[in-house]
């Protein structure tokens, strides 16, 4: 595929997950009424959808390599398509938990199938390039998406928001079957268990792939982590309604937005990889603004987002260049590599959301974990290897 449609279908299947997170956060104080239940186990309808967003790509990164990336994506779209109805008919607060988790499980298809298919075609600053186009794609989905949600929420209820999604996953698939080429050769034998286990124990061996996936799992974990916590911040706390919060979240996704276009046009002067150092400043200036602004005044939205704001411009400076630089050794395996990044991304999401349920106020989760996983990230990129990247072979 060219590189535009590439930049296109990749920008699509990536912002899946983002979305269906996104599209739902404002329902969410809303259901803790409608279900009769504590925010504490809305909150968890996140959690899950972490869950099985970051653990089954384990699963659909090799299936992507002994299947295809075309075949694989509509088989889990087709599981994110069940649960956005099971969503829709959600009789209690349990069985919603069963069909977010089950999106997740769906969704997980997007990140692995996406990255693998620029790695399989593309690579260095071209990768790069994508990678960055893909960023600016994201962004935009998570930015309308909250306002979307917050409308619809106003305009239909809750369930409408479900309603959507499922429509969403019905386009997805559409677009696969019309416009996406298949850009692997599928090699069946990838799928044996013995395989499976010999290629990630390959890919935990790489200390470029592991730190590169810390430096991610620090940056955009951290946005997965504070989508759980910002609705009963902005909303309970500031005194936000749904739509305004919807609004609000626009800044987020603008920032990112920004730090994406900002990183494009700045790798026409320098290698993507000097654009890290700056992104990573930005993030960490953004987790270290959250705990000074938020321990001397009372929340409020722009004491919020302000530091937020920073922190998301960063990842859209940092993330292009990790990215192609964790999946460079890996040709053979593009699928598999692309499925643990994005585990340690969600992984740290995941870790955060529980670490954000365990916290009983909401504005201390943020101010301990955002810039926590702004360490993690900034360490991990310190102790990065700065020698050339040696392609490796898949196991068998």
């Amino acid at each position: 595929m060219s590189e535009r449609r590439t930049s296109a279908i990749g920008g699509m299947l990536v912002a899946i997950g983002p979305i269906s997170m996104a599209l739902y956060t404002p329902a969410m104080p809303d259901l803790a009424r409608a279900f009769d239940t504590s925010p504490a186990l809305v909150n968890l309808t996140l959690t899950l959808y972490f869950a099985g967003f970051a653990i089954t790509q384990l699963v659909c990164g090799p299936m992507s390599d002994a299947l295809g990336r075309r075949r694989t994506t509509v088989l889990f779209m087709a599981l994110y398509m069940v649960g956005a109805l099971a969503a829709v008919l959600a009789p209690t607060i349990g069985w919603l938990l069963a069909a977010r988790l089950l999106q997740g499980v769906g969704a997980s298809v997007g990140v692995a199938t996406a990255r693998a298919i620029v790695r399989d075609q593309f690579t260095g600053e071209t990768s790069s390039r994508i990678m960055s186009t893909i960023g600016m794609i994201l962004a935009l989905g998570p930015a309308v998406a909250p306002t979307i949600g917050g409308f619809t929420l106003g305009l239909a209820g809750w369930h409408a928001i479900f309603v959507l999604m499922l429509f969403f996953g019905l386009a997805v698939i559409g677009i696969v079957l019309a416009a996406m080429r298949e850009t692997t050769e599928p090699d069946a034998a990838l799928l044996q268990p013995r395989a499976i286990m010999a290629a990630y124990g390959l890919l935990l061996r790489s200390r470029i792939l592991v730190c590169c996936c810390l430096v991610l799992g620090g940056s955009i974990g951290a946005l997965y982590s504070w989508a759980t916590i910002l609705p009963f911040v902005l909303i309970d706390r500031a005194g936000l309604t749904p739509q305004q919060f919807g609004l609000g979240m626009l800044a987020q996704s603008g920032m990112f937005f920004l730090g994406s276009t900002s990183a494009r046009i700045g790798m026409r002067w320098v290698p993507a990889r000097r654009l890290v150092a700056p992104g990573l400043a930005m993030i960490g200036l953004g987790g270290i603004l959250l705990i000074v602004v938020l321990g001397l005044r009372a929340p409020a939205y722009l004491e919020v987002m302000a530091p937020i704001g920073l922190y998301a411009f960063g990842i859209g400076c940092a993330m292009p260049a990790m990215t192609t630089m964790a999946l460079a050794p890996f040709p053979q395996m593009a699928g598999s590599a692309a499925a643990m990044m994005g585990f340690m991304q969600m992984g740290a999401g995941l870790v955060g959301g529980l670490a954000a349920a365990a916290i009983p106020d909401p504005v201390l989760a943020l101010r301990i974990i955002v810039p926590t996983l702004a360490l993690i990230a900034i360490l991990a990129y310190l102790a990065l290897p700065r020698g050339p990247l040696t392609p490796q072979r898949a196991p068998h």
